[in-house]
Order: C-alpha cells, then sequence, then structure tokens
C-alpha cells in the first residue's frame, strides 16, 4: 500500500512539473511573436539611425524607442530618477587635423593613431627594434629617439597580438626614455578599415575619468603589407624621421542607458533581482563596402541583442517571475564598454541586490542550430539554460572560439568584474569565421539578411530561460573555482 502510495505521489509531482513547464513555456510563445521581433530589429537597423553610434542623435531616437517600447509593455521606470534613462556624460576626442608623418623619403599615408600625443620631431637616427620587446632595448641608449618596431611578438605575429601587447610596447618605452613609437602592421584589407574605423576617428570616453592616456608617448600603427618597409628598414644603417602630430580637439557630450524594472511575485526572492542586459549602440558610418554603403546597421550587433531585452521586458510585465528583473540597454559598449563601466560605479539599485546578469550580446551566426553561451559553464545556471534551448529546438553551447577573448569584451564582464554571475547569450557559432566574420561590423548587417524562424527560437529560449532562472528557488552562483568566484563572495557577504 505504501509502495502504491509513493508511485501516486511520484506521479502527481511529476505531473505537476510537466504542467508548470508547458505553462511557462506557453508564457513565452504568448508574448514573443515574429512580427514584433522583426519590428524591433528593422526600426534599431534602419539606415534612418545611422549606425547608432553612442553621442550622435540617431543614437538618442534608438534611445527614445527603447524607452517608450519598455514603457508600453507597462514596466517601471530607473527607481532612481522616474524615467527610463540614466544620464552619462561623456567626453569626445577627436583626432588632430594635421598629421605628417615620414620615413626617409617616404610618406605615410596609411597609419592608426593609437596613442596621439602631440608631437613635433625630426630626428636622423631613429631606431629599427624589431618587435619592441624588453629584450630588444637590452644593452641600448633610446633617450629622445623615435623607434620603429614589428606589431606582435615573435610568438603571436597576428593583427590581435598587436592590441594586446600595446600598452607593454607603450610602457617599455617611456622607461627607455622614448619620444614615438611606430609600429609596422602586416593586416588584411578588412582589417586594416576596422583599425581606420576605430583609431582615426573621434574616441569616447566618461568624462572626469582620470585614465585617459594623456601622458603617453605618441604611437602610430603603419599599414607594411606583408612587411616589405620592415624588411627594407631593419637592413638600414641610418634611418630618418619626421614625425608632427597636432592637439586633439575636445567636447562634453551626453548619451543615456535605457533601464527599466519588474518587480518578482514572491514576497522573499523579489529582493533579488535579475539584470537582462544588452548594448544597443553601433559603429555609425564608417569606411565603404563594395557595394558603396558606409552606414554599418548593426542589426546582428546589437539590435538581436536589444530585442533579446524588449522580449524578455514584455514576458515579464505580464507574467513576472519570483524574482525582480531590471532591464539595461547600455550605451557606449563600441567605445569601451562604457555604459556598463559607468552603470557598475553609479547603480540605481544596490549591487549586492543584483544575483545574474544575463547579457546579450552578438556578432553573428554560422548555426542556426544553436544558441552560443560566452561563459555558459561558468554559473549554477547553465542547465536552466540548456533546458530552455532544448525546449525551442536549439541546443547550447560554450563559447567554442575562446582565443576571441569574447567574455571580456562585452558588458557582461563589467557585472563579472563585481562579482555577479554573468554569461552572455549570443547567436550560435561552431567557430569565429564564415557568416560570423562577414557581417561583424560591416556596412552589411542590415535586417533583412537575418533568419527570423532561427530568431523565434533563439529569443523565446533566452526569455524561458530567464523564466527559469527568476523563479529558481535556489540563487544562481558562479561554479567553484570561477577566476570571479571571491569578488561574489566579498559581494555577497552581507
Amino acid at each position: 500500500m505504501r509502495s502504491k502510495l509513493f508511485i501516486l505521489i511520484a506521479l502527481t509531482f511529476s505531473f505537476t512539473n510537466s504542467i508548470f513547464a508547458q505553462t511557462e513555456k506557453a508564457k513565452v510563445i504568448e508574448t514573443t511573436s515574429k512580427e514584433t521581433i522583426k519590428g524591433h530589429i528593422y526600426f534599431l537597423a534602419d539606415d534612418l539611425l545611422k549606425g547608432r553610434e553612442t553621442g550622435t542623435p540617431e543614437n538618442k531616437i534608438a534611445a527614445s524607442y527603447l524607452a517608450n517600447t519598455m514603457r508600453s509593455y507597462g514596466v517601471q521606470p530607473n527607481p532612481k530618477t522616474g524615467t527610463y534613462y540614466q544620464d552619462i556624460k561623456l567626453k569626445r576626442v577627436s583626432p588632430p587635423s594635421e598629421v605628417s608623418i615620414k620615413i626617409n623619403t617616404k610618406e605615410i599615408k596609411d597609419y592608426a593613431l593609437v596613442f596621439p600625443s602631440p608631437i613635433f620631431t625630426e630626428i636622423d637616427d631613429a631606431v629599427y627594434l624589431n618587435y619592441g620587446m624588453a629584450e630588444d632595448y637590452e644593452g641600448k641608449n633610446l633617450t629622445g629617439k623615435v623607434i620603429i618596431i614589428k606589431a606582435g611578438s615573435e610568438e603571436k605575429k597576428d593583427t590581435r597580438a598587436a592590441f594586446e601587447l600595446r600598452r607593454e610596447k607603450q610602457k617599455l618605452a617611456d622607461e627607455y626614455g622614448v619620444v614615438a613609437i611606430l609600429e609596422l602592421l602586416n593586416a588584411s584589407d578588412n582589417m586594416w578599415g576596422f583599425i581606420d574605423h576605430n583609431f582615426n576617428t573621434s574616441k569616447l570616453m566618461i568624462a572626469g575619468d582620470d585614465n585617459q592616456n594623456d601622458d603617453q608617448i605618441s604611437h602610430v600603427w603603419i599599414l607594411d603589407k606583408d612587411y616589405n618597409m620592415a624588411n627594407e628598414l631593419s637592413a638600414l644603417k641610418d634611418i630618418y624621421t619626421s614625425v608632427s602630430i597636432g592637439e586633439k580637439q575636445e567636447e562634453i557630450v551626453m548619451s543615456q542607458n535605457v533601464i527599466g524594472m519588474v518587480e518578482g511575485s514572491d514576497p522573499n526572492l523579489k529582493n533579488e533581482f535579475i539584470i537582462y542586459s544588452a548594448h544597443y549602440d553601433h559603429v555609425g558610418i564608417g569606411t565603404p563596402d563594395q557595394t558603396g554603403d558606409t552606414i554599418y546597421n548593426g542589426a546582428r550587433d546589437n539590435a538581436v541583442g536589444t530585442t533579446t531585452v524588449l522580449s524578455i521586458a514584455e514576458n515579464l510585465a505580464k507574467y513576472p517571475t519570483k524574482r525582480s528583473a531590471l532591464f539595461i540597454l547600455f550605451t557606449g559598449e563600441e567605445k569601451g564598454l562604457l555604459g556598463s563601466t559607468f552603470y557598475v560605479e553609479n547603480p540605481v539599485l544596490p549591487l549586492n541586490q543584483m544575483v545574474y546578469c544575463f547579457n546579450s550580446d552578438n556578432a553573428g551566426y554560422n548555426d542556426t542550430s544553436l544558441a552560443t553561451i560566452i561563459g555558459l559553464p561558468r554559473t549554477t545556471a547553465s542547465q536552466h539554460i540548456k533546458d530552455a534551448a532544448t525546449a525551442f529546438g536549439l541546443t547550447a553551447i560554450d563559447d567554442p572560439a575562446p582565443e576571441q577573448g569574447l567574455f571580456d569584451r562585452s558588458d557582461n564582464v563589467q557585472f563579472a568584474k563585481k562579482g555577479i554571475p554573468a554569461p552572455t547569450f549570443s547567436l550560435g557559432f561552431k567557430a569565429f569565421n564564415g557568416d560570423v566574420t562577414k557581417y561583424y561590423h560591416r556596412p552589411g548587417d542590415e535586417a533583412d539578411s537575418l533568419d527570423y524562424d532561427y530568431l523565434l527560437k533563439f529569443f523565446r529560449a533566452y526569455v524561458l530561460s530567464g523564466r527559469h532562472i527568476g523563479n529558481d528557488p535556489k540563487t544562481p552562483t558562479w561554479t567553484v573555482g570561477d577566476k570571479y568566484e571571491s569578488a561574489s563572495k566579498e559581494l555577497y557577504k552581507n
């Protein structure tokens, strides 16, 4: 008899769980439709918004659209301001208009100003210094010299190494009294276009930020296909350089994070918040592609991520989870994670109430059977995400391209540094190539190039993941031994 009773109870429990799961899935399906998804993405990626560059009027139009969309869902505004905005004062620094660089008799036309500190110098005995690493300085007096070096190092010769090593090379040059660095870079046309757009256009930083590299010596990257110039200079005893870089121009601009919230339904768990985040800015107008298109529309990066957050905002406004939800759409991610950097130092609610940050950011996709979660196994909520993906016919996988450093390149990392578990939910890719790189930071990243049948499953998987995490009685944490576990213990110690 006791055995039969146990079986009956087990079946009842299983049936109840099944009904609950079906109900949760039904709630997601009810509030996410292909038509709504298309509406958001087509608007945000429209040519009208000119690539949503931070600090532009078009970026503000996007912010207004997002704020009023959340308002229409019944999402509560930023609890600190009573509006849906968090204003951020930024400083725009424009590159100097007057730049002249000569090496021997050659006038350099293809350059990128990595650190454009004002300088004028003519030096007859510039020094070719291989890769400009520590071993290359040994036994040399370089005070007052211009050094010419190759990008990367003996161990790392790809373009990414130039980015990774630039501060180390700056520090070494400064210690040895060097006055300017001319770094020769062998880059593809696409990569050089990306570098040119990022380093020779205006830069934004948080106003009042003390870490602005004003004391850096001048550092210039020079395009050197197949290292033809490097090979020539390495054989010369005498090298003449002339480097003239004028003053930077500065102005204050305003931008906004867009913030809303939904209170949880459980009297205790509502004091814990899940952050649902994405950045809504993109890179604006840049180098034309082969068709002459100059608008970097940013449909994948990150109108898709932005729409992911709007989708769960609509769902939770109608069907709240036990935990509360804070929706944050960041500005300035493409300018150096500016919006999230500002937010974690100026939170609208205490950070120790934020138990999870479920970020969404994208470069593109090359496998429509997947959802790729950057940092999937790093939190205890991983099974919830896997189950939600499976429920809509997708497979959730971890980052297949760790060499790209994607976890540290999106807004989630600012929360991770504070100790908040923070993976990033991304479109499906097996490798960072193919259709990912085809559209990443390119003018062709437009709304009509997307697969909306796949996106519907992708958005629904994100929303259901959030519902699972928001309703779980057990608070999500970093997995044991994660690099951010100690920061988490410090944040939540009280």
